[in-house]
C-alpha cells in the first residue's frame, strides 16, 4: 500500500507532463489528427502482423539456440507474452510521439509565451466552423469589433466605408485617383496573423520628411500593391496574404463616393473630414452620387451570412455611408443573419451630441428606413461622466425596444478607456445575440423582401 502511494505522485507527474507537452491537446475533438495516427496505427498492425508471419516461416524452419526461448519468453503462455509485448509496444509508441510533440513544437513556441501550434491548430480548426459574420463600418470601431471576432471564427468579412477623405488617405485619393485605404489597413491590421513588429510596421506613420509626413506606411503599401496588381481590391486581397489576415476586407464600393452631410441650420457640408472638423450639428447625411454601385463581393457575403455586425463607430460618418449604398442595404432588408446595430458607447461632439441609444437607431431609421435589425446592442456600463475634453457623453440605453429591434444591454466598454469598446466583451456579447437568435423560431419571408432579393443579386 505505501508502494502504491508513492506511486500516485509519479503518475500524476507523468500525465501533467504529457499534458504540458501538447501530447494530449493532439487528440481533441476537431484537430483532424486523430483519424491519420488511426491510419498510421492500420498501417503498422499491418507490417507488424506481415513480419509475424515472416518469423513463424522462420521458426519452423530453422533450428535457433536454446537462449532465444529464453529472451523471447516462450516459457509463458501465449497469451500472456502477447499482453506484455503490446504493453511494452504501447509505451514505446506513446513516448515516442510524445517525444516527437515535444521535439517538434521547440522550433515553434515562442519565448514570450504565445500558444505553441498544437493550440494554434485547435484554434484554427475551432475558429474554421464559426458562423459566417460580417461587420460593416469603418473609422476605429470596426477594427476594435474584429479584433475580438476573430477569436470565435475565421469566417470574416468586413465592408468598409469607401468616403474617408482627409488626412493620408484623402491625399492618396484627390492625387493618385485610388479608393482611400486608411480604414481598409486598419482592418488588415486588425485581423493580421504575423508577427506584431510586421502589423506596427503597417501601421507606423511618418512624422517628417518632404511628401512623407502624415502618411502611413501601411497606406502607401497597398497603394503601391494597387499599382502592381492593377486595382484596389486585388492590392487588398494580396495585402490580406501577406500579413497573413484571418478573413476579407471589402470596400462597401468599388466607387468613389463623398458624403454629404445639412445639418439643422441647413447649412450643407462637403467631405467626410469636413463634416468631422465642422462639429456641428447634423440632421441628414447623404452620398455623391446617390445611385453609386455596391461592391458585388460585398453583397454575396451579407446574403451568405450568419451574422451581420454594423458599428461600432461614428454613426454618420462610418456607419450610415456603408447603409446609404442601396446594394448594401437592400443586402441587409433580406438576409437572414442575425442583425446586429452595435451602438456607441459615448456621444461624439457634432454628430451626436445628448444622443441615447434610441437616438441613434431612430437617426438609421430616419435614413435607411426599418426593420433592418434584429438587435441594438448597447452599453449598460454607464457610470461616471467622461473627462470634460473629450466633449462627449456616455450613451444610455433608454428603451427596451427600438423601432421593432430588440435593445440588449451589457457591459462592453474598456476598462482602460471607457470612451471605447473592449473587444473581447463586444465579441462575447455579438455572440450570445447570435445564439439568442437561432433559439428562436424563424419569421416568414415578406414578399417585398423577396422582391428586395432579386434586385439585390
Amino acid at each position: 500500500m505505501y508502494g502504491l502511494r508513492e506511486g500516485k505522485p509519479i503518475i500524476r507527474q507523468t500525465m501533467r507532463s504529457l499534458w504540458n507537452s501538447n501530447f494530449i491537446k493532439w487528440f481533441y475533438f476537431g484537430m483532424h489528427i486523430k483519424r491519420w495516427l488511426l491510419l498510421v496505427m492500420i498501417g503498422v498492425t499491418l507490417m507488424g502482423l506481415g513480419f509475424g508471419y515472416a518469423l513463424r516461416e522462420l521458426y519452423f524452419s530453422y533450428t535457433f539456440p536454446e537462449w532465444v526461448g529464453d529472451a523471447t519468453l516462450q516459457f509463458l503462455p501465449r497469451l500472456v507474452r502477447a499482453a506484455l509485448f503490446m504493453l511494452v509496444a504501447s509505451g514505446i509508441i506513446l513516448f515516442g510521439v510524445w517525444k516527437l510533440n515535444t521535439s517538434l513544437l521547440a522550433a515553434f513556441v515562442h519565448p514570450s509565451g504565445d500558444d505553441s501550434i498544437v493550440d494554434a491548430i485547435y484554434r484554427f480548426r475551432y475558429q474554421a466552423r464559426g458562423p459566417k459574420i460580417v461587420a460593416v463600418g469603418g473609422g476605429t470601431g470596426l477594427p476594435v469589433l474584429l479584433r475580438g471576432l476573430k477569436e470565435h471564427s475565421s469566417n470574416l468579412t468586413a465592408i468598409v466605408t469607401v468616403g474617408d477623405d482627409g488626412g493620408s488617405s484623402g491625399i492618396l485619393r484627390r492625387e493618385l485617383g485610388v479608393l482611400p485605404p486608411g480604414d481598409v489597413r486598419n482592418c488588415i491590421a486588425a485581423l493580421a496573423e504575423a508577427e506584431p513588429l510586421m502589423t506596427r510596421l503597417f501601421q507606423y506613420r511618418f512624422n517628417e520628411g518632404s511628401g512623407l509626413e502624415g502618411h502611413s506606411f501601411g497606406n502607401l503599401f497597398i497603394v503601391a500593391m494597387s499599382g502592381i496588381t492593377g486595382n484596389f481590391e486585388e492590392a487588398v486581397r494580396e495585402t490580406s496574404r501577406v500579413l497573413a489576415v484571418r478573413g476579407q476586407i471589402l470596400p462597401s464600393s468599388l466607387s468613389h463616393v463623398t458624403v454629404h452631410a445639412r445639418t439643422e441650420d441647413e447649412e450643407m457640408i462637403d467631405g467626410e473630414h469636413n463634416i468631422t472638423e465642422r462639429g456641428s450639428r447634423i440632421s441628414e447625411i447623404s452620398l455623391q452620387p446617390a445611385n453609386v454601385q455596391a461592391n458585388p463581393e460585398a453583397i454575396r457575403a451579407i446574403l451568405e451570412a450568419d451574422i451581420v455586425v454594423c458599428g461600432p463607430g461614428s454613426l454618420m460618418t462610418s456607419v450610415l455611408p456603408n447603409l446609404l449604398v442601396d446594394g448594401i442595404r437592400q443586402a441587409m432588408a433580406i438576409s437572414q443573419a442575425t442583425k446586429i446595430y452595435v451602438c456607441n458607447v459615448a456621444t461624439q461632439h457634432g454628430e451626436t451630441d445628448d444622443f441615447a441609444v434610441s437616438d441613434h437607431f431612430q437617426t438609421l431609421v430616419q435614413h435607411i428606413g426599418p426593420g433592418l435589425f434584429d438587435y441594438v446592442l448597447a452599453n449598460d456600463n454607464v457610470a461616471g461622466p467622461l473627462p470634460e475634453a473629450w466633449m462627449s457623453q456616455p450613451v444610455v440605453p433608454d428603451s427596451p425596444t427600438a423601432d421593432g429591434a430588440r435593445v440588449v444591454t451589457a457591459d462592453v466598454i474598456s476598462e482602460g478607456n471607457r470612451y471605447h469598446h473592449d473587444s473581447t466583451k463586444l465579441a462575447a456579447a455579438v455572440m450570445r445575440l447570435y445564439a439568442m437568435k437561432r433559439s428562436e423560431p424563424p419569421p416568414e419571408p415578406r414578399t417585398a423582401d423577396l422582391a428586395a432579393a432579386a434586385s439585390a443579386r
